[in-house]
């Protein structure tokens, strides 16, 4: 689902929607968004069933990685 205001992807949990953010937790990405393991590969991290994936947020990883995080952000977020 989009938000017509903002374009960022809303994805429902339990009836709730959220974005995709800097907070989340690699392992909560995965979960949210089924193709999220092949654009964050396409960004550049690899290791997205790595340990890491289960405790790192994206702005952790993207700072490991040396990922620019607002182009990461809006590449989950399309």
């Amino acid at each position: 689902m989009y938000n017509t205001n903002s374009n960022v992807l809303l994805i429902c949990e339990g009836g709730n929607t959220m974005a995709i953010t800097k907070d989340m937790i690699i392992r909560e990405v995965l979960m949210a968004r089924p193709d999220a393991a092949e654009i964050l590969m396409a960004q550049g991290m690899g290791c997205v069933g790595c340990p890491g994936a289960q405790m790192e947020s994206l702005e952790e990883a993207a700072a490991v990685h040396g990922m620019n995080l607002d182009d990461l952000l809006a590449a989950l977020n399309k």
